[in-house]
This record gives structure tokens, C-alpha cells and sequence, in this order.
């Protein structure tokens, strides 16, 4: 069943890669995320985390490797000019493909053309994805949890996820103002998108808290429910920067070895302490997927 479940997942990934390399060979508009997530028969909430966890790299990786491989493959046969090269794989100008080109092989496409060993290198490099080192998936030690549903009042930020120490604070203004911060039962956070993967402008994130007692939102909060059902839940203790990296190691590692699916909803992270009074490397987070 582990493995089957496995498998599953690496053969939706393998079709979002299919419809990737359709369209870098022909030339043709790259499929949008949506199309991407049914693809992989993943919930756009999550597409993006499970392709880097299983890949690692993004779609938008992918797309600049596939791009760099067909151009090493024509660049391979000396009467193919470089500005045909380019312009075959997709780049607008000879100029931007040879910027592309050099970033990623620290030599002109004419270069590398005159040394064939070196070509054939890095044809061999392009031609797989990153090799990935997880932790093993018994060391994660992920629970199954049911967790009710519960209330948070939340202020949805968009932008760049630092700083959003400023947004909660903005829910705590809040709160005193209602006679609610003695009834804090929980900080917790909500990010739609991963953060290494889409611009900031791009990006949502709730920040969100629980309290103890019946809430209303005021001007600019929302009110929202999380949990309801069963999730997989696993405690980082350290800094929040390390929190993406973790999460691709359950859906690496733990989800894709356990038998079960990911429901279409995003992910939570619940925050146990205060940064402000508490060493970053004794911070404990628990990282919440849920489970179909």
C-alpha cells in the first residue's frame, strides 16, 4: 500500500513533467498551475509543495532545465546557430538566453559548444532532476491526529512573509481592544503558496488567533475555521525559517510512504512559543496537513 501510494504520487508529478516538456519541445504556452495540479491529480492548496518535495525543484526549475537541455542538445551540432538555439527554446533574445545560459553553466553558449566534454557534462547535469537528501521518514515521528474544529480571528496578509510578526500584532490591537488577550487559547498561521516558489505579490498568508471565548472580527480581521477531521502532524523544534524544508520532508518522506492522501485545504502551523521570549532554537511549531 506504501509503496502504491508512493508510486501514485510520482506518477502525477511525472505527467506535470510531461505537460512541461510538451511545451518547451514545441514551443508551445506553458500549462498555468491549475493545469499543472490536475495533472498530478493534487489539490492546486499543495501541488506546488509535493512537486519541489518530490523533485526538488520548482515547476518554474523544471521549466529552465528542460529549456537548458534542449538548447545543450542543438548546441551540440555545430551548424546549429545560437540565436536558433535561443529563439527554439524559448527565450525572446540572444541576449537573454546567453544571460540564462552562463548563470547556470558559467560559460557563453559558444564556449561550452567548443568543449565537448564539458557539453556533454553538463547535457548529463540537465538531464535530471536535483538528487534529494530527506531525513529518513521514521526519524520524523508524524502523528495522525483528529482534530475539531476550531474558530480563529485572522488578518489575511499579502506580500512578503517577513515582517509578519507586524501583522499579528495587528490582531492583538485588536484583541485588547475587545477584552480578549487574557483569552488567547492559540497563534497560528495559514500560508497559501510557498514562499521559495511565487513572488510576494503573490502570496497569502493568515495570520490568525484562537481565543477562548466567542469572537467577532472588527475592520480588516476575518473570522475562519481550521481542523475538522485528520491531519498529519509533526512538532519542529527550531527556527520558522527551517518550517518549508520540514514540510517537504513529510510530504517526501512520511506522506508519500503512508498509505494516505492529502485533502483539498491548505496546511496550518500552530506556534507553541512566544519568539520574542523564547531562543530560536527552542521554538516548537506543529505542522498541520490534512488528510483525505
Amino acid at each position: 500500500m506504501r509503496d502504491q501510494t508512493r508510486h501514485r504520487y510520482l506518477q502525477g508529478i511525472d505527467r506535470a513533467v510531461a505537460l512541461l516538456q510538451h511545451a518547451v519541445d514545441t514551443g508551445a504556452e506553458l500549462p498555468d498551475p491549475g493545469q499543472l495540479a490536475e495533472a498530478a491529480h493534487l489539490s492546486p492548496f499543495h501541488f506546488h509543495r509535493v512537486y519541489r518535495a518530490l523533485t526538488g525543484e520548482t515547476p518554474g526549475g523544471t521549466v529552465l532545465r528542460l529549456r537548458l537541455l534542449r538548447a545543450l542538445r542543438l548546441l551540440a551540432d555545430p551548424a546549429q546557430p545560437v540565436t536558433e538555439a535561443a529563439l527554439a527554446v524559448g527565450y525572446e533574445t540572444p541576449q537573454a538566453f546567453a544571460r540564462a545560459f552562463r548563470q547556470a553553466f558559467d560559460a557563453s553558449p559558444s564556449e561550452l559548444r567548443g568543449q565537448a566534454e564539458r557539453l556533454a557534462r553538463a547535457i548529463a547535469r540537465c538531464s535530471q532532476a536535483p538528487a534529494l537528501e530527506r531525513e529518513p521518514a521514521a526519524e520524523l515521528r508524524v502523528e495522525v491526529v483528529s482534530v475539531e474544529p476550531f474558530r480563529v480571528i485572522a488578518v489575511r496578509h499579502r506580500g512578503d512573509f517577513d515582517g509578519l510578526n507586524l501583522v499579528y500584532g495587528r490582531v492583538f490591537e485588536w484583541a485588547a481592544t475587545q477584552g480578549l488577550v487574557e483569552h488567547v487559547t492559540g497563534i497560528y498561521g495559514v500560508p497559501y503558496g510557498d514562499p521559495r516558489d511565487a513572488p510576494a505579490a503573490g502570496l497569502d498568508f493568515d495570520c490568525a488567533v484562537a481565543f477562548g471565548r466567542p469572537a467577532e472580527p472588527g475592520d480588516g480581521l476575518i473570522a475562519e475555521d481550521l481542523g475538522g477531521g485528520e491531519w498529519a502532524r509533526f512538532r519542529h523544534v527550531g527556527s520558522f525559517d527551517l518550517l518549508d524544508e520540514v514540510t517537504d520532508a513529510m510530504l517526501a518522506g512520511w506522506l508519500a510512504d503512508s498509505g494516505r492522501e492529502l485533502r483539498d485545504e491548505p496546511l496550518f502551523h500552530h506556534y507553541l512559543d512566544d519568539p520574542e521570549q523564547t531562543p530560536e532554537v527552542l521554538l516548537r511549531t506543529d505542522i498541520y496537513l490534512p488528510l483525505a
